[in-house]
C-alpha cells in the first residue's frame, strides 16, 4: 500500500495478456524495444499487465480501470494470451479485503477492452450487468461518443458489451473535460491515444501519483519517441508527454504504469533527451494464486 496524504493506494492486478511488440512501440526498432522492455514470444507478443488502481479514503473505494474482464471467448483468450491463473480482478480485490459490492466508484480512463472489459459481467441468467453494483462509472462524454463511432483503425479496441450495459443501467456518468472528480483526485484529459482519455492524478499533502493509462503504458514508454502504433494521433501523444512529464519530474510525481508486467511505478529521471523511468517502486505486493474470477 502507498499513502498519498489521506488516500490509501493499491494496485489491483487483473491478469496478464500479450500484444504485438511492434505495435506497442511504433517506430522504435525491435532490438531497442526488446532491450528496453522484454523479448517477444514466437508470435511477437510481449507480456503485459492489466493493472487497475484502487484508491481508498474514509468510506470510499474508487477503482481506476477494470482490465480485460471475463467475457472473452476461448479464441480471443488465445489470441491475446490472456492469463488469469495468477491474478484476476476478483482475486486481487479479495486479497485487499474487498468484494465487488464494496466499490463505490469506477473511473474508466477510456473504453478499450483491456481497460473497461471488467466493468460488466454475464450473470446467471446470461445477461450483461455491471460488475460493481454499488458503483457509479465515470468516463469522458467525448470519449463515449468516439467509442460508439470509432474509426476503422481502432474499431477492434471497443466492445459495446463493456459499456452499453452501464448506460442502460443508468450508472454511467459522463464528464466534460478536466477537473477534480473528488477532492484530491484530478482528471487530466489527453487525446493522442484516443479521443478524451482521462489520466488520474491523486494528490494530497504535497505528494502525487499519476495513473498513466496509455500515455505511458509501461516504464519503457517514458522516453518521448516511444509511442504506440495503436495511438490514433501519435504527434499529439508526443506533445502531451512533453507537457506532462516535465511537470511530473519537477513536482516529484510517482507514475503508475498500467501495462508494465515488471514495473508497477517509478519516479522520473532526467536525460539529455527528456526522461526515463527511475528506480522501480512496488505499491502493492499481491500474492499469486489461482484466479477465482477466471473465464476458464
Amino acid at each position: 500500500m502507498l499513502r498519498i496524504g489521506r488516500f490509501c493506494l493499491d494496485v489491483v492486478e487483473t491478469g496478464r495478456f500479450g500484444l504485438d511488440g511492434g505495435a506497442m512501440f511504433g517506430v522504435v526498432p525491435k532490438p531497442l524495444w526488446e532491450r528496453a522492455y522484454h523479448a517477444a514470444d514466437a508470435a511477437n507478443r510481449i507480456p503485459m499487465a492489466a493493472r487497475a488502481l484502487l484508491i481508498r479514503w474514509d468510506e470510499n473505494a474508487v477503482l481506476v480501470d477494470t482490465g480485460n474482464g471475463t467475457k472473452m471467448s476461448e479464441k480471443e483468450r488465445q489470441i491475446y494470451a490472456l492469463d488469469t491463473s495468477c491474478f484476476s480482478l476478483e482475486s486481487s480485490l479479495q486479497q485487499l479485503g474487498l468484494r465487488p459490492e464494496d466499490i463505490t466508484a469506477v473511473i474508466l480512463t477510456h473504453l478499450h477492452f483491456d481497460h473497461a472489459g471488467g466493468s460488466t459481467r454475464v450473470d446467471a441468467r446470461g445477461e450483461l450487468i455491471p460488475t460493481f453494483p454499488q458503483a457509479r462509472y465515470y468516463v469522458q462524454q467525448d470519449h463515449l461518443r468516439w467509442a460508439r463511432q470509432p474509426t476503422e483503425k481502432d474499431r477492434a479496441s471497443f466492445r459495446a458489451e463493456d459499456f452499453e450495459p452501464l448506460a442502460s443501467a443508468g450508472v454511467l456518468e459522463l464528464l466534460d473535460g478536466e477537473g477534480e472528480l473528488f477532492p484530491g483526485i484530478r482528471l487530466l484529459v489527453v487525446h493522442g491515444h484516443t479521443r478524451a482519455m482521462q489520466l488520474v492524478l491523486v494528490h494530497d499533502a504535497g505528494q502525487s501519483l499519476l495513473y498513466c493509462a496509455d500515455l505511458c503504458p509501461t516504464a519503457a514508454h517514458v522516453p518521448y519517441p516511444y509511442i504506440m502504433a495503436y495511438d490514433n494521433f501519435p504527434l499529439t501523444t508526443l506533445e502531451e508527454k512533453k507537457r506532462i512529464l516535465p511537470q511530473a519530474y519537477e513536482e516529484g510525481w510517482i507514475l503508475c504504469f498500467e501495462h508494465d508486467a515488471f514495473v508497477q511505478a517509478a519516479r522520473l529521471q532526467p536525460t539529455a533527451k527528456g526522461f526515463v523511468a527511475g528506480e522501480p517502486l512496488v505499491i502493492t505486493a499481491l500474492q499469486t494464486q489461482p484466479a477465482q474470477g477466471s473465464a476458464r
